[in-house]
């Protein structure tokens, strides 16, 4: 559990990200934005690494709420699948330098406890989306001739490629309309259409 400060200094290290990147981010920039000194920083985290992983747990946490949320569903697990595209999507809207964190691989080159970080996150949503392609070929509802764990690559790869586009800041793209548009091809893609079902 985050004390109010340790909050804080998350909350205000995101917004640096979000103006200025990644390199922003320093322990001098952090303290003047906040209005305290360096030492009262350091007296809550150790330095910029632990406050990256201290977001990293962040968006992990709210991962797997998502997952579990999901995963207790009655929904069909292409919709299961679905819903957690958009309640990504919905976080990073809140939260745009969420994305610049999670999606910038070299914060993490020359850093071994982040790169673990990130691969504990990107193992925890292969293992629920691949459980749940599992669960729709168990259905008949997915389609089985693709093994499980490559049809996850490509639902993740998706996900990926959609967020850095809008990362980018492509004027064309429109969140709501391109989810939609991505998650119809999709599914015409790995669903069985339900005539098809026995």
């Amino acid at each position: 559990m985050l004390t109010g400060r340790q909050q804080e200094i998350i909350d205000t290290a995101l917004e640096i990200i979000a103006t200025t990147g990644i390199q922003g981010l320093t322990i001098k920039n952090l303290a003047k934005h906040i209005g305290i000194s360096e030492p009262a920083i350091y007296r809550h985290y150790e330095n910029k690494i632990s406050i990256l992983i201290a977001i990293l747990d962040f968006f992990k946490s709210n991962g797997e709420q998502i997952f579990c949320s999901q995963t207790n569903s009655d929904e069909k697990p292409i919709r299961k699948i679905e819903q957690i595209f958009e309640r990504h999507f919905q976080l990073f809207e809140k939260k745009p330098s969420l994305v610049c964190v999670i999606f910038s691989e070299e914060i993490f080159r020359n850093e071994p406890i982040l790169q673990e970080k990130i691969k504990e996150i990107m193992d925890m949503s292969s293992r629920v989306i691949t459980a749940m392609v599992e669960e729709g070929q168990a259905k008949g509802e997915i389609i089985a001739s693709i093994e499980s764990k490559y049809l996850t690559l490509i639902i993740m790869g998706s996900l990926r490629m959609m967020v850095k586009k809008w990362q980018m800041g492509d004027a064309s793209f429109h969140q709501q309309k391109e989810m939609s548009s991505l998650f119809a091809t999709l599914r015409k893609l790995i669903e069985i259409p339900s005539n098809k079902i026995t």
